[in-house]
C-alpha cells in the first residue's frame, strides 16, 4: 500500500511521465486489482483486459485527480466502473448473474431475518463453533490460510468483492460503499456473510482432522 506521505510525490512524478512511478503504481495494486476485477467478468483474460483498460484511463485521467479521496480508492472506482461496464457486456444471462450475486453458500435459515435487530447476523446457537486456542492451531496456520483462499474464491461475487477490499486491502466501509455502490447495511451484511461462509469452512476443515 502506498504509505500518504509517498502519495503526493507518485501523483507528481506520473503527471510528469515518470515510468518509475506508474511503476511502483502497477507492482503495489495490479494483483488486488485484478482480484476484484474478477467479481465482475467472467474470466481471468477478461479482468486482465479490464485492469490494463484502468491503467490507460489513468494515465490519461491522472490531470483530472482532484485529491478528494486517496489516489489508491480513486484507482479502485474507476476499475470497478470499467468492470461493471464489461461484465454487462459479457454476461448473456442476467439471471445467471443475478443469482452470482446473491446465492448463498451458509443455509439463509442460519441467519437473522430482515425485520430482526440484527439482520443478517447468526442466529442464537447458529454460531460455528470457535477454533481451539492450542498449539495445535498454530501449526495449521498456513493450511487454514489455504481453506480460507478456496472459500474466498467460492463466495458469491458480491460476498467476495466486500471480504477482499474491507479484509484484505483494508478499504474503510465507506470507500467500500462507494466504490460498490451499496447501502451501509448491505454492505455490512455482505461482509458478515462473506466472512461467515470463510469461517464455516474452515471450522469444518478442523472438525475433519479431529
Amino acid at each position: 500500500m502506498i504509505a500518504a506521505v509517498d502519495e503526493t510525490t507518485i501523483l507528481a512524478g506520473l503527471r510528469a511521465g515518470d515510468e518509475g512511478a506508474f511503476a511502483q503504481l502497477v507492482d503495489q495494486h495490479a494483483p488486488s486489482m485484478l482480484r476484484v476485477a474478477r467479481g465482475y467478468v467472467p474470466s481471468r483474460e477478461i479482468a486482465e483486459e479490464v485492469v490494463q483498460e484502468t491503467w490507460i484511463a489513468l494515465l490519461k485521467g491522472i490531470d483530472n485527480f482532484e485529491g478528494r479521496s486517496s489516489l489508491r480508492t480513486w484507482l479502485f472506482a474507476v476499475m470497478i466502473n470499467i468492470a461493471k461496464a464489461r461484465g454487462l457486456r459479457e454476461r448473456r444471462d442476467a439471471d445467471a448473474a443475478i443469482m452470482a450475486f446473491t446465492d448463498g453458500t451458509v443455509d439463509p435459515a442460519r441467519f437473522r431475518t430482515a425485520d430482526d435487530p440484527y439482520p443478517g447476523h447468526w442466529k442464537q446457537g447458529e454460531q460455528p463453533s470457535p477454533f481451539p486456542d492450542t498449539p495445535e492451531g498454530s501449526v495449521l496456520s498456513n493450511e487454514l490460510v489455504d481453506v480460507a483462499g478456496r472459500e474466498l474464491d467460492r463466495l458469491p461475487d458480491r460476498q467476495r468483492m466486500v471480504v477482499t477490499l474491507r479484509d484484505m486491502l483494508g478499504f474503510d466501509s465507506g470507500e467500500v460503499c462507494n466504490m460498490l455502490d451499496i447501502s451501509v447495511a448491505n454492505q455490512r451484511v455482505l461482509l458478515h456473510r462473506g466472512r461467515a461462509a470463510v469461517r464455516q469452512a474452515l471450522e469444518e476443515y478442523l472438525e475433519d482432522r479431529s
